[in-house]
């Protein structure tokens, strides 16, 4: 199996901050679910920051 370039990755745009990211292996079983790119921006959203 050959290893895809960054690139050819999906991405989504983090609910928190607004950049984009890209798809993590650790995600591959929820990436429908997955709204933010660090435990961070996750942390700062329940607070209601952002």
């Amino acid at each position: 199996m050959r290893a895809r370039k960054k690139a050819d990755l999906p991405t989504k745009t983090c609910a928190a901050c607004g950049k984009p990211f890209a798809w993590r292996k650790k995600w591959a079983n929820d990436w429908e679910q997955v709204r933010y790119c660090s435990k961070r921006c996750r942390g700062a959203a329940k607070k209601g920051g952002g």
